[in-house]
């Protein structure tokens, strides 16, 4: 993901010293990066850092492993924030610079997500998982460069919140499917060697509109930044052409751009931060890089 991001600095060219500038200024003192509060948080640190490496600018190394020790092995942590532990230090540290046995350790607490019919939760000890917590688990032990256990569970998992008009719903209670969790769906599969359904990638590329951007789901009144730049990167992985919806894309992602240097997760949307910053480069970067 962070290499189709870079792809954003050909479209952004002046704008690219504005946004690392944004993005530097959200790092707090105790070298984590803050969200929608002015608290440091795991998951905001992820975008934090991952947009400074898209962009080419520098990264205070020293000061965010500093936050992420605090954490140690992860022990206090959810799913979310476990995945997000992993994928910060693997930005930030060299496989040789890893502590002896950390990555294992993290792995251990991933399992403990692990849900009765092979998928992951961010609850632990529940019978099913959902399609988002599968994508953060994968991709978190992509992180740690440990095998994931029982992949052939996980593509169960995932394929039985396939509904049928070819979406996926995040969670087995749910009855119509997101095109977030269509998408975090269709990455999960293509990642585990598993061809993604035709008709789920029919679906996600419907959900774009004529004046640009993606709905979060067909109803939707508005379309925003999370369900565009998520499906234009799972479409992407996919080899799916992207011609069509390519420009008024564009023109939807330019329309929250703040001089601030980030982007709007939607039109209505008044607080920036580093999230929907990088998820505006993401899509950038695939558009404009094919």
């Amino acid at each position: 993901m962070i290499d189709a991001a870079a792809k954003a600095r050909r479209q952004l060219t002046d704008s690219i010293d504005l946004v690392a500038e944004f993005t530097a200024g959200r790092i707090n003192p105790d070298g984590g990066f803050r969200g929608r509060t002015h608290k440091s948080d795991l998951y905001y640190t992820v975008f934090g850092i991952e947009t400074l490496i898209a962009l080419g600018a520098r990264v205070n190394r020293d000061r965010i492993l500093g936050y992420l020790d605090g954490f140690a092995d992860g022990k206090s942590l959810d799913l979310v924030h476990l995945a997000c532990l992993a994928r910060c230090r693997a930005n930030l540290l060299w496989a040789e610079d890893a502590e002896d046995g950390l990555n294992e350790r993290i792995a251990h607490r991933l399992e403990f997500h692990r849900c009765g019919d092979g998928g992951y939760s961010n609850s632990m000890g529940v019978k099913s998982g959902t399609a988002y917590a599968c994508f953060l688990a994968m991709g978190a032990y992509q992180d740690l460069a440990l095998d994931i256990p029982n992949p052939a569970g996980l593509i169960d998992c995932i394929l039985s919140l396939q509904r049928p008009d070819g979406a996926f719903a995040n969670d087995a209670t749910i009855q119509t499917g997101s095109t977030p969790a269509t998408a975090a769906a269709v990455t999960t599969l293509h990642y585990l060697n598993c061809t993604p359904p035709a008709p789920s990638v029919q679906w996600m590329l419907a959900r774009s509109r004529a004046g640009g951007g993606f709905l979060a789901a067909p109803l939707a009144p508005i379309p925003d930044l999370l369900s565009t730049a998520t499906a234009i990167h799972a479409l992407s992985l996919a080899q799916t052409p992207l011609d069509t919806v390519r420009q008024p894309t564009l023109e939807f992602i330019d329309s929250l751009w703040s001089t601030e240097g980030a982007f709007a997760g939607n039109w209505l949307d008044e607080t920036l931060d580093c999230e929907y910053t990088y998820y505006g480069l993401l899509a950038i970067g695939h558009l404009n890089g094919e």
